[in-house]
């Protein structure tokens, strides 16, 4: 059987975790020198809560191999292989983490890891597409290979409705971020080869949406896609974007998935996002 593990710097639709089978192995949040686990012992609101409260923004570290092997032990069996797809590695240890558990357990586990460059949603398609090939009778080698060609064609772009959280966690360039923040615009940041990188910055939400779907028709054109709209503490606005991609692109499929707390607490209440990559003909 093939267990497929992913981190919750993934973001995946409610009811995928469950109709796909993905176990997820929890983020660490840090606040006040405690250690709370993503999704366990601490939520959407109770992280906001803390925030808005507190005036403080939670902190994040990578799972340490430690937590890895602990986890691959309770969820698989020896006879199953394990595929553990995890956040970008230039931007988390998590990476590093899973590695090193892998090492750890050489003979114990048949363990794959697959960085995927990416984060969010991204990673929740990857994991539920890992999982649709596995059904399908795909071996793990030929997964792995779609999955690389997924990780090549992928483009995430999305538009911050505050600087405040960027610029304190240090993720995207500091002073690009104080400087947007001091003139109240709204920045368009794209993930490029695993990286941040802070694009063009216009002066309201309509446009900054605007660019965000435009940056996609640019890339994908009518091809057919499959498409995630990633949304933090903005449902709505998540919503109708959701409705403007499915009325304005070529998509095989379009879900909507709430940004995880691991990255809001770099990208802040209002982000908004899509992530999208072609499908395999």
């Amino acid at each position: 059987m093939l267990k497929i593990v992913m981190d919750t710097a993934g973001d995946l639709p409610d009811g995928w975790k469950e109709e796909y089978d993905i176990d997820l192995i929890p983020i660490n949040i840090i606040h006040n020198e405690k250690t709370y686990l993503q999704g366990i012992d601490i939520n959407y609101e109770d992280f906001y809560k803390i925030v808005e409260e507190e005036g403080a923004i939670p902190s994040t570290s990578q799972p340490t191999p430690y937590q890895f092997i602990e986890f691959y032990r309770r969820i698989a069996n020896k006879k199953d292989q394990i595929l553990s797809i995890h956040v970008t590695e230039k931007l988390s240890g998590t990476m590093n983490s899973a590695n090193q558990a892998a090492q750890d357990m050489k003979g114990e586990f048949d363990i794959t890891t697959f960085d995927s460059a990416s984060g969010g949603l991204g990673m929740g398609m990857m994991a539920k597409e890992a999982r649709v090939m596995d059904r399908g009778g795909k071996y793990l080698s030929e997964i792995v290979k779609r999955l690389s060609k997924i990780r090549e064609q992928q483009k995430l772009v999305f538009t911050l409705n505050t600087l405040k959280y960027a610029r304190m966690s240090g993720r995207v360039n500091h002073l690009q971020a104080a400087l947007a923040s001091l003139l109240k615009v709204k920045p368009i940041i794209e993930l490029k080869n695993g990286t941040l990188e802070m694009g063009e910055k216009v002066r309201s939400r309509a446009q900054s949406i605007d660019l965000l779907l435009g940056k996609m028709e640019k890339e994908f054109g009518n091809q057919r896609i499959m498409v995630g709209v990633i949304y933090a503490r903005c449902q709505k606005d998540g919503i109708d974007l959701l409705q403007n991609v499915i009325s304005r692109f070529n998509c095989a499929e379009a879900v909507l998935g709430e940004l995880s707390i691991s990255l809001a607490a770099h990208f802040g209440p209002g982000t908004l996002g899509m992530t999208a990559y072609p499908v395999e003909e």
